[in-house]
């Protein structure tokens, strides 16, 4: 479903590590917003709701809701670090256009 790039990975592990809270999975949902119409967004969750998509991503977990899941589908997540910050970047094969950040998407 989601592919992660090794720098995606350790970002998100950093973050992980550096939460004082229990860390059930990092959440990972589209909504309304953004410069293009659509944003992810993203949030470490202490536990999952009962109908999350629970998909194991090299040993971090994601959930996924039922109405994001269709707009995730092939999308790689990458952790850009540049002299304008920091990030992290999405390429979706599901977007007929996105923005130049790479944080927001068309359908």
């Amino acid at each position: 479903m989601i592919t992660m790039t090794d720098s995606a990975m350790a970002a998100i592990n950093r973050f992980m590590s550096s939460t004082a809270k229990p860390v059930a999975g990092l959440r990972i949902r589209v909504e309304g917003g953004g410069c293009s119409g659509l944003k992810y967004s993203l949030k470490l969750e202490e536990s999952s709701a009962e109908d999350d998509q629970k998909v194991d991503c090299g040993g971090i977990v994601l959930l996924i809701d039922d109405t994001s899941a269709p707009l995730l589908g092939g999308v790689t997540m990458d952790f850009v670090e540049s002299m304008e910050g920091s990030g992290f970047t999405f390429v979706n094969p599901n977007a007929s256009s996105s923005c130049g950040c790479g944080k927001s998407f068309a359908c």
